[in-house]
C-alpha cells in the first residue's frame, strides 16, 4: 500500500504561480509512476501530467504544456507540481496518483491521494 498527500493548493490570482507536493508514504520501495489529475466542478477527472519513476520521462496535457512542469525527488518520496500562468481554466481539485506502469488514464493508477482545491480568481 502507497498513501499519497498533496498539501499545496489553495487560492491565486491568474497569472500566478502555484506549486503542488505529492508526499508518498507506505510501499515506497516500488518504482511509481506519478501522475497529477484534477476535476472540475461538473466534469470528469482529466489528466495533466505524469512522471516516470526515474524522471526522465514526461508528459503533460496540452491545456498546460509549457506553463506546467512536473518533477519528483525520490529520496523525499515526493513529487512536485510546479504551475505557472494560471488561468481560471486550471480550478478544480487536483489529486496525484501512483501507478505500477506509465499511462494517461486515471483508470490505470491504483493509489490515489484525497486531492488539493486549486482555485484561480481572474
Amino acid at each position: 500500500q502507497v498513501q499519497l498527500v498533496e498539501p499545496g493548493g489553495g487560492l491565486v490570482q491568474a497569472g500566478g504561480p502555484l506549486r503542488l507536493s505529492c508526499a508518498a508514504s507506505g510501499r515506497t520501495s516500488r518504482r511509481y509512476v506519478t501522475g497529477w489529475f484534477r476535476q472540475a466542478p461538473g466534469k470528469e477527472r482529466q489528466f495533466v501530467t505524469v512522471i516516470s519513476w526515474s524522471g526522465d520521462t514526461t508528459t503533460y496535457a496540452n491545456s498546460v504544456k509549457g506553463r506546467f512542469t512536473i518533477s519528483r525527488d525520490n529520496a523525499k518520496n515526493t513529487v512536485y507540481l510546479q504551475m505557472n500562468s494560471l488561468t481560471p481554466e486550471d480550478t478544480g481539485v487536483y489529486y496525484c496518483a501512483a501507478a505500477g506502469n506509465y499511462g494517461l488514464d486515471p483508470r490505470e493508477y491504483d493509489y490515489w491521494g484525497q486531492g488539493t482545491q486549486v482555485t484561480v480568481s481572474s
